[in-house]
């Protein structure tokens, strides 16, 4: 008994630090088709956003492109981009 308990500790310490791994994956790529879609690449938006000082973290940049898309380029202008119109 003892031995399951502890065994079930040793993955769910693991899973727990994996589960941050997926989550900051899944923003990332969030974040990615938004900025792809108005003509940028994820790296230089994220250049531009680091250079304007604007200190919006992953996750709350992936809930503005899937939420609030008119937020989103809101958010890429202020930073100096210049994001094209969407192809929809």
């Amino acid at each position: 008994m003892l031995e399951t308990v502890r065994h079930g500790w040793m993955h769910a310490t693991r899973h727990r630090r994996e589960r941050k791994r997926d989550f900051r994956r899944l923003w990332i790529i969030r974040i990615n088709a938004a900025a792809r879609a108005l003509g940028i690449s994820y790296s230089k938006m994220m250049h531009a956003l680091s250079a304007a000082n604007i200190d919006l973290d992953r996750k709350v940049l992936a809930d503005l492109a899937i939420s609030d898309p008119a937020a989103f380029r809101a958010v890429l202008t202020q930073a100096g981009l210049k994001p094209a119109q969407a192809a929809a």
